[in-house]
């Protein structure tokens, strides 16, 4: 069965939200101070210190000092030393990551807790903080750890339980998805779902707590209060696009048996500074996650057509082949004279994709191993400035 994570906001009250801050901020102190002796050691040239060692160390020399440190879950500066062993094997080891870096009170704040949880309708029982109440209706599980973090002034809790398939009954056997900036996707049957651009209707109000911010003096109670303005803003554009794709994927994975989309390549499109800040505000990324793991979830299934595809060349008719500028928003075959919208031709071929091995090797999920150097530098997909349509009805 899959794993499956959920997140919900908290609604504790003042005393608890005393003690989010003090789990908060003795999980950053452990991990700052566990930074430091590992830096130490590695000067001196010594061996690097394992989350055990570090933790006995821990108890030995900064415990006993803090009486603070009783006053939290031990979990907390136990996970916190945890996460920094592994931060220290991607870095020094694997070379996966950048330096670790030291935590900033107020910055990412989040702690553990695992033991004695409990889950009963719309609220926690947390080791040493009681009962907390949340704004919706649990699972019935139990989870053996969460995470709790906080976003600007708001408290979350997060925590992973095993999930039942859940194979719903679908409208349609297969349909192809073109996403886009305007619309963020246009189905092959017809069905365009609107970009919300979060980012960019707020972006004048983000500019201008942002300047508010700059103007308050440092270390005063105004900062602070115009820095939480901006966290809250911040926080609910985020908010607004992550509905928007949880809506999109949900009815997509539910009511369709097969999803055809395209395997942009997003990084190479953020390297256009004109529409790097639009094609970031509309989480292609996290649309494709989304429907990875959803398609298990509701026994539908995701096809990744290949990179170079070209269905924006293609006509949906007569499968004639013909270059089109990024200007022209309407599709007109030369062959068949067929005049139908981009980015509704582009859906409709991939929806007539191949799952086999027709197109040089192409795979259903994956990447071709054999293209043609010229074909590919022909046929590379850069969608920006999609064209609006008739926004269609989705279900949750």
């Amino acid at each position: 069965m899959p794993l499956v994570s959920f997140k919900t906001e908290l609604k504790p009250n003042n005393k608890q939200k005393i003690l989010f801050a003090k789990h908060a901020g003795v999980a950053r102190h452990a991990y700052n101070w566990g930074l430091a002796t590992c830096f130490q050691a590695l000067e001196k040239g010594e061996k690097l210190l394992t989350a055990i060692d570090l933790h006995k160390r821990l108890v030995a020399e900064v415990k006993s000092k803090y009486e603070w440190y009783y006053e939290v879950s031990k979990c907390s500066p136990q996970q916190a030393l945890r996460n920094l062993s592994t931060a220290f094997k991607n870095w020094w080891v694997h070379k996966y990551t950048k330096k670790p870096r030291f935590k900033k009170k107020g910055h990412h704040d989040s702690f553990y807790l695992d033991g004695s949880i409990k889950i009963s309708g719309n609220r926690f029982r947390l080791p040493r903080i009681g009962w907390v109440n949340v704004h919706e209706n649990l699972p019935c599980v139990t989870p053996k750890n969460v995470t709790i973090s906080r976003h600007a002034d708001r408290w979350f809790i997060s925590f992973k339980y095993e999930l039942d398939k859940q194979n719903t009954p679908k409208i349609r056997e297969r349909i192809g998805v073109d996403i886009g900036i305007n619309s963020l996707a246009t189905c092959s049957d017809g069905t365009v779902v609107k970009n919300r651009k979060a980012y960019r209707k707020h972006k004048r109000k983000l500019a201008r707590l942002q300047r508010n911010l700059a103007r308050k003096q440092k270390g005063s109670k105004n900062r602070k209060k115009a820095k939480l303005k901006l966290a809250r803003q911040h926080k609910k554009v985020v908010q607004i696009r992550k509905d928007t794709i949880h809506k999109l994927t949900s009815w997509l994975a539910k009511n369709h048996r097969e999803i055809v989309i395209e395997n942009l390549n997003v990084s190479g499109m953020l390297k256009n500074h004109r529409l790097a800040s639009a094609i970031a505000n509309c989480g292609f990324y996290e649309f494709r996650r989304q429907l990875e793991y959803k398609t298990e979830w509701y026994g539908s299934k995701l096809i990744i057509a290949h990179r170079f595809y070209p269905s924006s060349q293609l006509c949906s008719n007569c499968q004639n082949r013909q270059k089109i500028s990024l200007s022209k928003r309407v599709y007109e075959c030369e062959n068949c004279s067929l005049k139908i919208d981009r980015d509704l031709n582009a859906s409709i071929n991939l929806e007539l994709y191949p799952t086999t091995d027709s197109l040089s090797g192409s795979k259903a999920c994956g990447e071709s191993d054999q293209l043609n150097s010229k074909s590919v530098k022909d046929s590379v997909k850069q969608e920006v400035n999609i064209h609006p349509m008739k926004s269609g009805n989705l279900t949750n």
